[in-house]
């Protein structure tokens, strides 16, 4: 189908690959607020300046980028570990809110057979649950996880993986993305992206490199004829 941006330009997009944490669930800020706790525990300081400069990263990327803000020192795989098991169970306790106009647009998606795949940092058994908690599985015809690439965001890797697992080529695809490292591995995927910011807001020189910048999903549907 033909996707319109704002300025009114448009593009071909035969699948669209979202990003998870903060583009389908407000779940950025509950994971902010569980590691904040855990830090805390260890004696040391989450702000949420430091927060966002993790979006979108994993793995030796995630890990090498917390020990330069806390020091060589910092028991990256103790706090990791137990933040998302404190995450997990207040998702259970309280359900994993979706955000705005995203279950709309999946229908609209899969309504015109437009196939999906998530691409998120998140490793693939938290993602597998999430769609669980949530009864989107049936929407996505392919999940990759952070554990499942060799390069984390703002390298390609994964959205390239993604495209793979959809049977198309970068051009044919549509990212959407709400932090800057997503927007940059989009970008060095040769994928057009759009960004919905979630915790931040991107800088200018993020911006000129989407296809278009939205407050939500739920105009998305009406770009599209």
């Amino acid at each position: 189908m033909k996707l319109t941006n704002t300025s009114g330009t448009s593009i071909l997009v035969e699948g669209v690959i979202f990003d998870m944490d903060g583009l389908i669930y407000d779940s950025e800020r509950l994971f902010f607020q569980q590691k904040q706790i855990v830090t805390r525990e260890y004696g040391y300081t989450e702000t949420e300046e430091n927060y966002v400069q993790t979006l979108g990263l994993t793995g030796e990327t995630l890990k090498s980028t917390m020990l330069s803000i806390y020091g060589k020192d910092y028991p990256f795989e103790e706090i990791s570990k137990k933040s998302r098991e404190n995450m997990m169970k207040f998702i259970s306790q309280n359900g994993l809110p979706i955000k705005k106009g995203i279950t709309q647009l999946l229908q609209f998606l899969k309504q015109n057979n437009i196939p999906c795949a998530i691409a998120s940092s998140t490793h693939l058994t938290y993602i597998q649950e999430y769609l669980s908690k949530t009864n989107l599985n049936n929407y996505f015809s392919a999940v990759i996880g952070g554990d499942m690439i060799r390069h984390s965001k703002p390298e390609p890797d994964i959205f390239l993986e993604a495209a793979a697992a959809l049977s198309l080529s970068p051009s044919q695809c549509l990212v959407l993305e709400d932090s800057e490292n997503g927007i940059l591995a989009a970008h060095n995927a040769g994928i057009p992206v759009i960004c919905i910011p979630d915790m931040k807001q991107p800088q200018d020189t993020f911006c000129s490199l989407t296809f278009d910048l939205l407050s939500d999903a739920s105009r998305l549907p009406s770009m599209f004829s």
